[in-house]
């Protein structure tokens, strides 16, 4: 679990975030959605130590990981996993090392180990038989998966994502999220998605928090959206006019 406790962040004396408090819990798909500048993007990194925060805590299952020392960080940030919004896979290295990287650096493991748990993640997002091959040789959403089994590769307790979706197709969005969303819960991990894919939002929402200006406007699940009332929120999960359709035949319903 992550909590975030009254979270500022500032600029050169613009505030970016301004006070926000939430619960990022075990085993759930949380999504942190708005509009470019809204500060969701500082929020993601203020979380994961790239940033810290001008006020307030971030606590990782109960420590505070803004007070830790560079050392204690660097052991905490081996529990996470990341997947970036362009997959950053190694061009010049085979899937199977990509996955491998990670273990390769932090795992202690013997060769045999690391290739194991490396083919095993790689079965996980149903990869099998690709050990060989590079990224160029492979699709956009095969990259997002093999980014997703390398990020789990170490066993993270915690799993953050940026744009999992970016430049995928909707058939393969779908697969990603259906993914990530099905490892979190085997998993019991605390995964955090940045997203503007509102069929995310409606899809694998199981805790949203909706940021407008750097505060946080609204706070829910999937179920809650279509029933919030925030005109703030339904104006942007409902941009689009097919969406806006499926909102209006389930408040009909």
């Amino acid at each position: 679990m992550i909590e975030l406790q009254d979270v500022h962040k500032s600029f050169y004396g613009k505030e970016v975030l301004r006070g926000i408090s939430a619960t990022f819990e075990d085993g759930k798909t949380n999504l942190i959605i708005g509009q470019s500048g809204s500060g969701k993007t500082v929020l993601m990194r203020n979380i994961v130590g790239l940033l810290d925060p001008s006020q307030g805590q971030i606590l990782y299952d109960g420590i505070n990981f803004t007070a830790l020392t560079k050392e204690d960080k660097m052991k905490l940030r081996q529990k996470m996993g990341m997947i970036f919004q362009s997959a950053a896979l190694f061009d010049s290295l085979s899937i199977l090392d990509n996955v491998m990287f990670p273990l390769d650096m932090f795992s202690g493991w013997n060769f045999r180990e690391r290739k194991k748990r490396a083919q095993f993640c790689l079965s996980r997002v149903n990869l099998e038989g690709t050990d060989n091959k590079f990224p160029g040789e492979i699709s956009g959403g095969m990259q997002k998966r093999v980014a997703i089994a390398r990020a789990i590769a170490m066993n993270p307790k915690y799993l953050f994502c940026d744009e999992p979706n970016s430049g995928l197709d909707p058939k393969t969005s779908l697969v990603i999220d259906a993914l990530i969303h099905d490892i979190t819960e085997e998993y019991q991990m605390t995964t955090i998605i940045n997203t503007h894919d509102m069929n995310s939002v409606l899809g694998i929402g199981d805790h949203i928090l909706f940021l407008r200006n750097g505060i946080k406007e609204w706070e829910g699940t999937k179920y809650d959206v279509v029933q919030s009332g925030n005109e703030h929120l339904n104006n942007f999960v409902f941009a689009s006019d097919m969406l806006r359709q499926v909102k209006d035949h389930i408040e009909i319903k």
